[in-house]
């Protein structure tokens, strides 16, 4: 089967950004690897109204990305802040690669926002796609892509269309 008589509706990479695929989700998850777990640090860091955070942060809850922690300051009711669930953390080399690219693309003139470095030898932390059995950076030109075992052919698919390719 051909790449495009293939259904995407399946598709692990449009399921994810039906997830995570929003700008504000995005920059939510960024401030949550930093740290900030309130709504109102959210609201004031990202620059978002009540409503349009509550809907965000409500949908990464029921995604299973963020889960909701009670706290209560001294004097004031239950509250909650967003902690990252282990699904969430995941969704960490994902942030690094956008950021990776975005220093690489659209950097500030000034140099980068954050540096992140490993904590035992302090080198720069990067993304790299690798092969499992050689461990190696490849490029898209050296990897092979079939369809795998849930490939769908699309409805009113034709055959002679061009291989699926990365």
């Amino acid at each position: 089967m051909k790449w495009l008589e293939m259904s995407t509706e399946n598709c692990p990479v449009q399921r994810t950004l039906d997830v995570v695929g929003e700008k504000w989700t995005l920059l939510i998850l960024r401030d949550a690897f930093n740290g900030v777990r309130r709504f109102d640090d959210l609201r004031r860091h990202v620059g978002l109204s009540d409503a349009v955070l509550a809907d965000r942060l409500r949908k990464l809850v029921a995604a299973g990305i963020l889960k909701t922690v009670p706290y209560q300051e001294r004097g004031s009711r239950t509250r909650h802040e967003y902690r990252l669930t282990r699904r969430g953390r995941d969704l960490w080399p994902v942030l690094v690669a956008l950021r990776q690219w975005g220093e690489t693309y659209v950097a500030d003139p000034e140099g980068p926002v954050l540096d992140i470095s490993h904590g035992a030898c302090g080198s720069p932390v990067r993304v790299v796609v690798e092969c499992s059995g050689e461990h190696t950076e490849l490029t898209p030109a050296e990897v092979t892509v079939r369809p795998g075992p849930a490939a769908r052919r699309r409805p009113g698919s034709k055959d002679g269309e061009p291989d699926v390719h990365a």
